[in-house]
């Protein structure tokens, strides 16, 4: 019985997504030669520009970029920075029907962000103190 109800609640907390998670051969094949933006609870929260040899640039639009690449590990897409190369980030990305959600996995309860535009163009990236 317990082990019945340990099931049932754990169902119930884990979201369902209609697809299964986009492994890194599916990923790359949407993300790469675009900048996808991306949105969390209805707020603007960052973008990431995804180049060739699965190098990306991300920014949180405040000018400021990290360069870095990606990798797939246990079904997850992996990002290294060069700000933290000892710290992989692990998302794992799901097609929806206007684009991709991604759900944060090293604190699934953390973040989950939502792409609301993409573009062809490379980002912008000036830097935090420009003409300081």
């Amino acid at each position: 019985m317990r082990r019945a109800i340990l099931i049932a609640a754990i169902v119930t907390a884990t979201p369902a997504y209609a697809e299964p998670a986009m492994n890194g051969a599916a990923f790359e094949r949407y993300a790469t030669g675009k900048t996808l933006y991306f949105g969390n609870d209805g707020v603007a929260y960052g973008a990431e520009q995804y180049l060739p040899d699965r190098r990306v640039i991300w920014t949180f639009l405040d000018g400021e970029c990290m360069e870095g690449h990606w990798y797939e590990q246990a079904g997850q897409i992996c990002f290294v920075y060069e700000n933290a190369p000892d710290t992989p980030q692990c998302w794992s990305f799901f097609n929806e029907s206007d684009g991709v959600m991604a759900r944060f996995e090293n604190d699934p309860e953390a973040t989950q962000l939502i792409e609301v535009d993409q573009s062809p163009e490379p980002l912008i990236c000036p830097g935090p103190r420009v003409g300081v």
